[in-house]
């Protein structure tokens, strides 16, 4: 015999009911879980307070980069067969990089040909006393940057440095192009003054007795030098 569910209309309320009462159940715990969440990460953090600071135009100082020098110097310039004699000059440089700098020379000095009037009525030149005065550009390298010791206790900068040339000299009533090259050493005594001491061979030809030769003329000087 077939069994067939007999549903009456109080059957049909109730079920309803419960399935309304089960949806909105649902529904408030799906709402309350971000709050209950929020409540458990603890107090809101409040944004940074920016500070409101008015901009101020600053000039930057100028800081001397001591790339100059300027120095005097005085020695003994010493000419093939004219001997030696006191030279003054005036010197300009610049420095490229820590290693290589450049550097103009202008001096003056006199020689005499005294010796040669004892055998030679009249001597070399008009008179026994001629000036000579030269210029130079030259192209320098450290080679020994380093440190010296004044008494034992102070330490100075220092450097070794070679450099050669081109530049022009005037003998008396002659103008030679001069070629030279030569060593020299540096040592600071402060941010800027040093003590400079070279020693050069200036090479260039000159008319003796109605001969043109090739002269070697050595030149040892020291001065004081300034950087800005």
């Amino acid at each position: 015999m077939a069994h067939r569910n007999r549903f009456t209309p109080s059957t049909l309320t109730a079920r309803l009911l419960a399935a309304i009462c089960l949806a909105t159940i649902c529904h408030v715990a799906h709402a309350a879980e971000p709050a209950a969440t929020a409540a458990s990460a603890g107090p809101a953090v409040e944004p940074p307070i920016v500070p409101q600071v008015e901009r101020r135009d600053v000039a930057p100082p100028r800081i001397p980069s001591n790339d100059f020098e300027l120095g005097l110097f005085a020695g003994t310039y010493s000419m093939q067969n004219l001997g030696a004699h006191t030279v003054r000059g005036l010197r300009l440089g610049y420095a490229i990089t820590e290693d290589f700098f450049v550097e103009g020379v202008y001096a003056r000095t006199q020689f005499t040909d005294e010796q040669f009037r004892q055998v030679l009525p009249g001597g070399l030149f008009e008179k026994p006393v001629q000036d000579l005065s030269y210029y130079n550009l030259s192209v320098g390298v450290n080679v020994l940057p380093g440190e010296v010791f004044i008494l034992g206790r102070h330490a100075r900068p220092s450097a070794l440095y070679l450099l050669g040339g081109v530049g022009s000299t005037k003998v008396a009533t002659q103008k030679r192009q001069t070629l030279h090259f030569g060593a020299g050493y540096r040592v600071y005594f402060n941010d800027w003054v040093a003590l400079q001491v070279d020693a050069r061979d200036h090479i260039f030809s000159l008319d003796l007795l109605g001969k043109r030769q090739d002269t070697h003329n050595l030149e040892f000087t020291g001065g004081l030098t300034i950087t800005f």
